[in-house]
């Protein structure tokens, strides 16, 4: 089996160009429940703002497709794909690029974040729908792995977190040190920067995309908090350590820039929902972030303005996205300009 490290691609930084953004849009009922029709507004809104900086393709299942449409306005592209929800980050592919000017994709195996849905046959083959509609290499991977449990710097550091890649509920034949690989071989990275655990209640096992991401290379944003007794605190205090001690692919120590995270904001059952500010979408010239009508939000607005000088930064409510377990990171997936 041919991997892609051996054919000479890598996985770029989100922040390199994009030809457009991908998007899933949401439909399992039993996830949404009566929010469902909100979260639908909600991925409407995220697409037409990224709109705005680059193009914007909806997948919708077939029979949806004129009703989203419809929802998404002129300005978002839609596509009939069959899917079972609307995680793109998590079912999409790992793009991957070639200095020769080639595009690829990873088309993953997916389990539904550890079989916690039954349903998830479509989103199976997600990815390697959109890599043939593009008509561009696939490499099928021998790995569970969801795109939100990782982050690149493209310069051959990755972020991930024990707590998700680790999980026996993903790839529990694999040590380790087998992880470490097929990250390797499959995205073409050389070092890998393990955080621990992720947010309470994440129902993702921890993805890095609530935690951490580069902001450049060297440079890494990190969700923190300053209240000890916050359920949170340990776990982001030794993200942070983590991350302050470590150095990347190319051996410069990181900078780590924290980042507050949102108070408390339980969902209907009582669980606290994952809300993070470093769930943002960085497109071509800009970032939609997520705010939430939260205390912390102006700050957070500031802080992540000042690490993308040369980005428009745009704020996109996201609670109705947060209510369904993620992010506007979680429903986004970049496509690199070739």
């Amino acid at each position: 089996m041919t991997l892609p490290r051996d054919d000479g691609f890598f996985m770029p930084a989100e922040w390199m160009p994009h030809s457009r953004c991908w998007m899933a849009w949401p439909c399992r009922q039993s996830l949404w429940g009566d929010r469902l029709e909100m979260a639908q507004d909600a991925y409407a809104e995220v697409a037409n703002a990224i709109a705005a900086f680059e193009p914007v393709t909806m997948i919708a299942n077939p029979e949806d497709l004129a009703e989203v449409s419809l929802r998404c306005g002129s300005g978002v592209g839609c596509l009939p794909i069959p899917h079972d929800d609307s995680w793109t980050r998590d079912t999409g592919p790992s793009f991957l690029v070639h200095e020769r000017g080639d595009l690829a994709g990873v088309a993953w195996r997916f389990n539904a974040w550890g079989q916690k849905y039954r349903d998830y046959d479509k989103d199976q083959q997600t990815a390697r729908s959109i890599l043939e509609h593009l008509d561009v290499q696939v490499f099928e991977a021998d790995m569970v792995l969801e795109g939100g449990s990782i982050h690149v710097d493209g310069e051959g550091t990755l972020l991930t977190s024990e707590q998700c890649l680790l999980n026996p509920n993903r790839n529990p034949d694999l040590s380790r040190s087998d992880i470490e690989e097929k990250l390797r071989a499959n995205l073409g990275v050389e070092k890998i920067i393990w955080l621990n655990e992720g947010l309470i209640d994440d129902e993702t096992d921890g993805h890095v995309d609530n935690l951490a991401c580069f902001a450049a290379p060297g440079v890494v944003l990190a969700l923190s908090s300053e209240d000890s007794n916050d359920e949170n605190y340990a776990a982001l205090q030794d993200n942070i350590s983590r991350l302050r001690s470590s150095s990347d692919a190319k051996g410069r120590p990181l900078e780590v820039i924290e980042v507050p995270q949102p108070d408390r904001m339980n969902n209907d059952h009582g669980d606290r929902l994952s809300r993070s500010y470093i769930n943002f979408y960085i497109a071509n010239g800009g970032i939609v972030m997520p705010s939430f009508e939260d205390a912390q939000d102006g700050q957070a607005f500031e802080i992540i303005s000042d690490a993308f000088p040369n980005r428009t930064v745009v704020s996109v409510s996201a609670t109705d996205i947060a209510y369904g377990g993620g992010g506007i990171h979680c429903i986004t997936q970049q496509q690199p300009l070739i």
